[in-house]
């Protein structure tokens, strides 16, 4: 019975986790990138793999082969050598392609982790545009202190363009992510971190905090729409003529708990973001790769 039940449940594991991964839809985003940064970690990701697998591959081929090869059966031809216990040649295999690849794994980590720094600025002849972004209970709220809009689960950039995104939370701690273009950052009270993106072509892309904040945390998705910069003025201009103002009280009133539809504000206080981060600690708030302006 032992017997039965080991030969069907690796392959009914295997059938499982293929299952389970054939759902995830952001796991493909990621091999889908639209973005350099996307780019770079979809390229980190592969490589890493391959590598991976050029040890794992044979030694779970060797594995099931031995596992056939030896098994217990009557009247087995198998040679039986008890004795034997060193192999020089093979030790030297089995040891050294490891290391090999395991020291060119270390190099191209740190290599992408370097080029990576979420907070280094893109090589670009265009100027970033700047979107404060904060973590609310269960909803995500973005500012554009250049434009004087702010959108509540909605996010509209020109392509083409690095977008400078600079993310707190006035809320328990989640991570902003756009696996299209790349992420992920955790958002935290107090602290105002800076990550840099950028989408190379029109599109829209799925966003999400993908950190547990409690029970509406599935709710906290947003859409990011990529257009040309005439598209996205046009946007700023509509926002503007047709959007709510948002005061003080209209913020303390968002905040609240609660899942939340796209909205849209045609201004919102000034030094919004800033107060943000500095509401919860004594002093200045904490910054990563923040602009100075910000600091």
């Amino acid at each position: 019975m032992r017997r039965k039940l080991t030969k069907y449940a690796v392959p009914l594991l295997f059938m499982m986790m293929m299952i389970l991964l054939s759902g995830c839809d952001t796991s493909m985003m990621v091999l889908d990138p639209k973005g350099p940064v996307g780019a770079d970690q979809r390229d980190l990701i592969v490589i890493s793999t391959v590598l991976c697998l050029i040890v794992l591959v044979p030694v779970l081929i060797l594995t099931a082969w031995i596992v056939w090869r030896y098994r217990d059966k009557p009247n087995n031809k198998a040679a039986y050598m008890p004795v034997w216990s060193h192999n020089t040649k093979a030790e030297v295999i089995w040891w050294a392609i490891p290391i090999i690849i395991i020291g060119a794994l270390a190099v191209v980590t740190v290599k992408y982790t370097y080029a990576l720094e979420p907070s280094k600025p893109l090589k670009s002849d265009k100027e970033p545009l700047v979107i404060q972004a904060t973590s609310l209970d269960w909803k995500w709220l973005f500012t554009y202190p250049e434009q004087g809009i702010a959108t509540v689960n909605y996010i509209e950039i020109p392509e083409d363009r690095p977008i400078r995104f600079q993310l707190t939370s006035d809320a328990p701690m989640n991570s902003f992510w756009i696996p299209q273009l790349g992420g992920q950052m955790y958002t935290m009270s107090g602290m105002d971190m800076t990550l840099n993106l950028q989408a190379d072509e029109p599109g829209v892309y799925f966003g999400s905090g993908a950190n547990f904040s409690g029970p509406q945390f599935a709710d906290m998705r947003f859409e990011v729409k990529a257009t040309s910069d005439a598209d996205f003025d046009q946007w700023v201009n509509e926002v503007k003529s047709k959007g709510s103002e948002l005061t003080l009280e209209g913020y303390e009133k968002l905040a609240e708990p609660s899942s939340s539809d796209r909205q849209y504000f045609s201004s919102f206080p000034e030094g919004l973001h800033e107060k943000i981060v500095n509401k919860y600690v004594v002093g200045k708030g904490h910054h990563h790769g923040g602009s100075e302006e910000s600091k």
